[in-house]
């Protein structure tokens, strides 16, 4: 069940671990935050579908911020158990959606642009 292009990223990225590894304070710091970057892919791997996980890397590109909340909820939802099966497209768009709903109510709106027109003022077509 398991995709092949994502073994493949995770085979070099620990390849790359293993490269690297020092034995200073600061590199087994270094090599568990990695690690448990690694276990936080892998879990939103299986959690989301295809299309689900495109969709978080395209807003991951436009918004690092809003991803890393998106992801963080989705880890929170599977681990009380609220997540049945894998997350489709449209779960994840409704989850935003929810994610909107939920911060509009909570920060104060920005002021909207209005025009308005003058009646009775010159037009091109009115002749002097």
């Amino acid at each position: 069940m398991e995709d092949p292009e994502l073994a493949a990223i995770r085979a070099a990225r620990m390849g790359q671990g293993a490269q690297g590894g020092g034995g200073a304070p600061s590199g087994e710091d270094q090599a568990k935050r990695e690690v448990e970057e690694q276990m936080r892919r892998d879990l939103l791997a299986t959690v989301l579908d295809n299309a689900a996980r495109e969709r978080l890397a395209r807003i991951a590109l436009v918004s690092p911020d809003r991803a890393q909340q998106i992801e963080a909820i989705l880890l929170r939802m599977v681990q009380t158990g609220q997540l049945r099966g894998r997350v489709s497209e449209e779960q994840l768009i409704g989850l935003l959606d929810q994610i909107d709903g939920a911060q509009s109510k909570a920060a104060p709106k920005k002021g909207a642009i209005v025009f308005h027109h003058r009646k009775g003022g010159f037009d091109d077509d009115d002749d002097f």
